[in-house]
C-alpha cells in the first residue's frame, strides 16, 4: 500500500511545484494594475527628485545640468530663510495637530453616545473634510475679511472691535499665523474624528458595563477602558496628521501666500517659490529631501518613545 501511494505523493508534489510559479505569476498579474501607478506617479518622481537634489538644475537654462554633489545641501544649511520657514512649519504642525486631536477626541466621544439625530451630526461633522482646500481657503478669507468678514462683524456687534475698525487678521504680523492655524484645525478635525470614532466603536460595551458596576466614574472608565483601546489608533492618526500638516501647501497658499513678511511661509511654500518662482529646481529638490529626512527622524524618535512607554507599562 505504501508503494502504491508513493507515485501519488510524487505526482502531487510535482503538481504543487508546477502550479506554484503559475500562482505567483497570476498574483503579480492582479497586483500590477495597482502597482504600476504607484511606481510611475510616486516612486519614480521620488527617485528623480533625489537625483535632482545633487544637480544644479534650473529653469530656462541652455546649458546641460551638471552634478554638483552636496553643494545644494551646503548652501541649504547656511540658508537662514529656509530654517526660519522650517521653524514656522514645526510651529504650524504642532499648533494644528494638538488642538485637532483634542477637539476631535471630544467630538468623537460625543458622536459615540446614543443621541437623537446622531446620524445628522455625523454627516455634518465630515463636511469640512469633503471640501477642497482651495474652497476652504477662499471661504475663510471671506470670514477674516477686514471690512465685511463674519468675524469682524461679530466682534463689532459684541462691542469688541475697538475704535480702529475691522482688523485684518491675515495681514497682521501677530495674527496671521494663529488665524491660519485655526483654519487648519477646522479643516483637518473631521478626519481625526472619523478615525477616533471608528476606534471607539470597537471598544466592547461589556468592559464599560463591568467598570461601571465596580463603581468607576466616567473619567476613570475613559482612562482605564477607552483610552487603552483607542491608543493605537490615536498614535497612528497623530503621526499621520503631523506629517500632513507639516507638508501643507494649498491651504496656506490660498490664505496668505506665505505672508505677511514670511510669517506663514511654510517649508513647502519656500520650496515652491525656489522651484517655480526663481527656477532653482536642484536647490528646491534639496529642500524637499532635507525636510523628508528631518521629519522622518522626528517621527522615529516620537514613535520609539511612545512604544517604549507602552512596553514599560
Amino acid at each position: 500500500m505504501t508503494l502504491a501511494t508513493a507515485p501519488q505523493r510524487s505526482s502531487a508534489a510535482s503538481r504543487s511545484r508546477t502550479t506554484g510559479p503559475r500562482r505567483d505569476r497570476g498574483t503579480w498579474f492582479l497586483v500590477l494594475p495597482a502597482l504600476i501607478p504607484i511606481l510611475v506617479l510616486s516612486v519614480g518622481p521620488l527617485l528623480y527628485g533625489i537625483g535632482l537634489a545633487f544637480t544644479d538644475a534650473q529653469s530656462g537654462r541652455s546649458q546641460a545640468t551638471r552634478f554638483v554633489g552636496s553643494l545644494n545641501f551646503t548652501d541649504l544649511f547656511q540658508d537662514t530663510l529656509f530654517w526660519d520657514s522650517f521653524r514656522i512649519g514645526l510651529v504650524w504642525a504642532v499648533g494644528v495637530t494638538v488642538p485637532q486631536f483634542v477637539l476631535a477626541l471630544g467630538l468623537a466621544l460625543l458622536l459615540n453616545v446614543n443621541l437623537r439625530l446622531r446620524w445628522l451630526a455625523r454627516a455634518l461633522a465630515i463636511i469640512p473634510w469633503a471640501m477642497p482646500e482651495v474652497v476652504v481657503g477662499i471661504m475663510w478669507r471671506l470670514v477674516y475679511h477686514p471690512d465685511a468678514g463674519v468675524l469682524n462683524e461679530t466682534l463689532r456687534h459684541l462691542g469688541l472691535a475697538g475704535s480702529g475698525g475691522g482688523r485684518d487678521w491675515l495681514s497682521g504680523l501677530a495674527t496671521a499665523l494663529p488665524a491660519v492655524v485655526v483654519v487648519g484645525v477646522w479643516a483637518g478635525m473631521p478626519q481625526t474624528t472619523v478615525s477616533l470614532l471608528a476606534g471607539l466603536q470597537n471598544v466592547p460595551k461589556e468592559l464599560h458595563e463591568a467598570a461601571a458596576m465596580d463603581g468607576a466614574g466616567a473619567w476613570r472608565r475613559f482612562r482605564t477602558v477607552t483610552w487603552p483601546a483607542i491608543k493605537p489608533v490615536a498614535l497612528a492618526i497623530t503621526a499621520l496628521n503631523f506629517i500632513w500638516n507639516f507638508n501643507s501647501f494649498a491651504l496656506v497658499f490660498v490664505l496668505t501666500d506665505g505672508g505677511p513678511g514670511g510669517r506663514t511661509r511654510l517649508p513647502m511654500l519656500f520650496a515652491y517659490e525656489e522651484a517655480f518662482r526663481y527656477g532653482q529646481f536642484g536647490y528646491a529638490a534639496a529642500m524637499g529631501l532635507a525636510m523628508v529626512a528631518v521629519i522622518s527622524v522626528l517621527l522615529a524618535v516620537y514613535l520609539a518613545g511612545r512604544l517604549k512607554g507602552d512596553d514599560d507599562k
